[in-house]
């Protein structure tokens, strides 16, 4: 049986107690707040991060790619005591990390094979093709394969999310700040999902209310559920009674709660609730 290390970055959200079960090596995003340099998950949390954006009215922060050297450190340290590596990121239509991540590769070549892989996606979507893969590798006899099957897996995962405010949307530039005003001054909040590995519109509501009713229908959608995962921000009480009464289509007590990190919480700001899913092929 091979050893295959999965590696990530800090942009799926996955909490230290699972990366530590399944073995998943987090490598952390930056987040530049002013002239402060943070590696997210390792210098700053979520918590921290919120305090930050509530406090500072100088500067919105900025987050980046963990840069080609930040990859080939980890490619090297598990090169030598791996069979193979499967490297799976966020989405390439919104950051950077895969180029970094396959720029490393070319780097430090040698006889361990390293799969770079686009997830199309990140934060819970990411989280579930990571933890899917993780679980693959344990018994993976050939690492082409598992890659393949790793790539399989994300045709069937999709995310739908809710957001509280456009704020923080716009000032990272993911949004038009004419638009978010707009929403504001009317009182909307965005709906959220992922198409082709791109975040797109999937609606307005007025309301949390409204916008937990939208996920639920989402995940009432879905045919034989295989995972599921919830990440919010600084919501925890939402997001359990979310979990329980998605409990009608999934048993409640097998799907996650995670917390959106500081790299994509510069984003999404305060209030988020997304819910990702994973179907059988």
């Amino acid at each position: 049986m091979m050893t295959i290390q999965v590696i990530t970055d800090s942009t799926s959200d996955i909490s230290p107690e699972i990366s530590k079960e399944l073995g998943i090596r987090v490598v952390p995003i930056y987040v530049r707040f002013g002239d402060q340099l943070f590696r997210d998950g390792v210098d700053i949390q979520s918590d921290e991060l919120y305090r930050m954006l509530t406090a500072s009215m100088r500067w919105h922060p900025a987050t980046s790619q963990p840069t080609p050297d930040d990859f080939k450190a980890v490619y090297k340290e598990y090169s030598k005591k791996c069979d193979g590596i499967i490297s799976i990121h966020i989405s390439s239509k919104i950051s950077g990390t895969c180029n970094s991540a396959n720029m490393a590769k070319d780097m430090v070549g040698g006889k361990c094979p390293i799969e770079v892989i686009d997830s199309k996606f990140n934060s819970g979507g990411l989280a579930l093709i990571v933890m899917h893969a993780a679980k693959l590798a344990k018994s993976a006899k050939n690492i082409a394969k598992l890659a393949d099957d790793v790539r399989e897996c994300i045709s069937h995962v999709s995310m739908f999310g809710y957001f509280d405010t456009m704020k923080y949307l716009a000032l990272g530039g993911r949004l038009p700040k004419m638009i978010a005003a707009a929403a504001n001054f009317i009182n909307v909040k965005p709906l959220l999902t992922f198409r082709d590995g791109e975040i797109t519109r999937a609606g307005l509501v007025r309301s949390f209310t409204r916008g937990a009713e939208k996920l639920f229908d989402f995940v009432k959608s879905k045919q034989n559920i295989a995972d599921m995962v919830i990440v919010h921000s600084d919501i925890a009480e939402q997001a359990e009674k979310f979990r329980q009464s998605l409990g009608e289509f999934f048993p409640a007590n097998k799907i996650n709660i995670l917390k959106l990190g500081a790299g994509l919480g510069v984003h999404g700001g305060l209030g988020v609730l997304l819910v990702a899913l994973r179907e059988n092929a």
